[in-house]
């Protein structure tokens, strides 16, 4: 019922997933990300225990793949789940259980991207997907995972059809520095490329200047935020 991609940047340290099915709400279930450790995506019958237990394996140092089966190892209902993951070091594993709905499957082992999904219209889907996102490796990562999304969909994507859409990314802070949710749309993808466009222009440009763990104030100085508003033609003042 989902296909996602899970990845990893090493250039700029981010961890991030995109996810699409014909569901209500997949960001509320799938994606899971952390800091300095990884990226899941824990789907088909979800098991939202998984995603939080593999990267707490990762950042113990064990490999994608026996984070994903130490996870799995006491989950009855493993043959119904499917989870895939990468870690700090591009290592990438993925796991689909006996019993997933056809098509089901993933790529295979990429150096820091991995590809999965259940409930498809065909093995096309995760293929197209994965070479979109091979192929767009100059793209910023958000608009990168989003092309490949792209690429799926119009490969068949989820054979019930479309609903929800969902993308995060980590970089550095323990919270996303992205976290965008298409929960119930006719056409979610497209919809996650609206919000996406303006998470870029309004929210990317100040998360430097946003309390972080190398600057946990921030910028505060409200004199040179005024100033700020005032280029962009805002008429807001603080009080003193």
């Amino acid at each position: 019922m989902t296909w996602s991609v899970v990845a990893h940047d090493p250039a700029t340290g981010a961890f991030a997933v995109a996810v699409t099915t014909c569901a209500f709400a997949v960001g509320a279930s799938c994606p899971y990300v952390r800091a300095g450790v990884g990226a899941v995506s824990t789907q088909s019958f979800t098991n939202r225990y998984l995603g939080p237990a593999i990267l707490d394996a990762m950042e113990r140092g064990l490999a994608p793949v026996d984070a994903i089966e130490s996870a799995l190892a006491g989950d009855r209902g493993r043959g119904i789940r499917q989870v895939h993951a990468v870690d700090r070091h591009g290592r990438t594993a993925a796991f689909t259980g006996a019993n997933c709905i056809d098509w089901c499957g993933d790529v295979g082992e990429h150096e820091g991207f991995s590809v999965a999904g259940n409930m498809l219209a065909g093995a096309a889907v995760v293929q197209d997907t994965a070479a979109a996102f091979a192929r767009l490796a100059g793209l910023p990562l958000p608009e990168r995972l989003m092309a490949a999304l792209d690429a799926g969909e119009a490969a068949g994507g989820d054979k019930r059809g479309r609903q929800s859409a969902a993308m995060k990314l980590v970089t550095t802070e323990d919270f996303p520095d992205l976290d965008l949710r298409v929960d119930d749309h006719a056409l979610p993808l497209d919809e996650l490329r609206r919000l996406l466009a303006i998470w870029r222009e309004q929210r990317a440009p100040g998360l430097a200047m946003a309390p972080r763990k190398a600057d946990p104030s921030g910028l505060c100085d409200i004199d040179v935020i005024e100033a700020g508003w005032k280029e962009r033609g805002v008429a807001l003042r603080f009080r003193r």
